[in-house]
């Protein structure tokens, strides 16, 4: 199955990139997902912590099971002032 994982902020500067499409095999999960993004782009590991994740418009977490189509966000926290 085929997912796209959208980069925010400096996720994308990190990547160059504002998406990636990840080829998955059925009933992958975020974390498994994030495996894959981590292998590409090793940098973004050391942001696990702060990572905020969202699929589709929902804020998901690690053990969520993916579907075809699925949007993956990455994105880090809000900050305000």
């Amino acid at each position: 199955m085929t997912i796209r994982v959208l980069f925010w902020s400096y996720f994308r500067e990190f990547t160059g990139l504002e998406s990636v499409d990840l080829d998955l095999p059925t009933g992958a999960t975020v974390a498994d997902a994030l495996t894959e993004v981590y292998r590409r782009w090793p940098d973004l590991e050391r942001m696990r912590g702060s990572t905020l994740i969202a699929v589709d418009v929902d804020y998901a977490e690690v053990g969520r099971v993916l579907r075809a189509g699925d949007e993956l966000s990455l994105f880090p926290p809000v900050q305000g002032g």
